[in-house]
């Protein structure tokens, strides 16, 4: 999963990152609207969390703007105004959800997972492959019974692979979807990861190679 967070108080922001990293989700930051509105353009975020008090482009506005240009990924606004007029405001731009400041991680962290339910096409609670099952809710994953290590980048590899039912991902997508912008496009990161991933997962191997073309289980 990947997200990017638009919040202008630098130390929340971090805050946020930290806390979302450590979720096992791929983590961007903005602290302004305009380059907020750039990024969001053009990369393919699961779920923006976007303050609506923002310098520059104020979130209402930027809300709108992802609106008008088709943008595909879901919005949780955040703000310091709770009145109900403001909540219906922010949804009227076109936020998928809403939620008040001061608020609990956890529940930022369950309504940013919700919210990617519903980006997606709907998926079985547990994602399978003969004896290999994983559970992104429980961010679990067993093979043949024997619970797996996996770090972050791992499990995410795995999760985007078995979420797309066979067919070949890009290694593109997959530094996209389970990578921050940090990541250089040249790197061999997914290369690396699906090698430790293959480890991992023991033999019969799942994972294939399709070459010029991508991986997939």
């Amino acid at each position: 999963m990947r997200v990017l967070v638009v919040e202008d108080d630098r130390e929340l922001a971090e805050a946020i990152g930290v806390g979302l990293r450590r979720e096992r989700m791929a983590v961007d930051l903005a602290h302004e609207g305009n380059g907020a509105l750039e990024r969001a353009l053009c990369t393919g975020y699961d779920v923006i969390v976007l303050d609506r008090d923002l310098p520059g482009l104020h979130g209402d506005d930027l809300c709108a703007e992802l609106v008008r240009a088709g943008c595909r990924s879901r919005v949780l606004m955040l703000t310091a105004a709770a009145t109900i007029e403001d909540r219906v405001d922010g949804l009227d731009r076109g936020a998928d959800d809403y939620l008040p400041k001061p608020f609990a991680f956890a529940e930022l962290v369950a309504r940013i997972r919700a919210l990617l339910r519903r980006a997606q096409p709907a998926l079985a609670p547990l994602l399978a492959h003969g004896d290999l099952i994983l559970d992104p809710a429980r961010r679990s994953a067993r093979r043949a019974g024997r619970v797996l290590d996996l770090g972050p980048k791992e499990f995410g590899v795995l999760e985007v692979l078995l979420a797309a039912q066979g067919r070949v991902v890009p290694a593109e997508e997959l530094l996209e979807r389970v990578w921050d912008e940090m990541a250089d496009p040249f790197t061999t990161a997914v290369k690396v990861t699906v090698s430790r991933l293959r480890r991992k997962l023991g033999d019969p191997t799942v994972i294939e190679t399709v070459a010029q073309a991508g991986y997939r289980i």
